[in-house]
């Protein structure tokens, strides 16, 4: 796997995590997706471990 796909994989990591953290105090409501936070920040680490070395 190269750098810029690593690199690619953490951001969305981040920004996956972010959005799940703006849920959960009340900055953005998407209530779709508000019931999955915790599958959200699971799949996030997931990227994250993937992503490393």
């Amino acid at each position: 796997m190269s750098n810029k796909t690593r690199s690619i994989l953490k951001a969305i990591a981040v920004i996956l995590v972010l959005l799940c953290v703006m849920m959960q105090l009340g900055w953005i409501a998407i209530p779709a997706i508000s019931i999955y936070k915790f599958w959200i920040v699971v799949i996030a680490f997931g990227l994250l471990l993937i992503s490393s070395k």
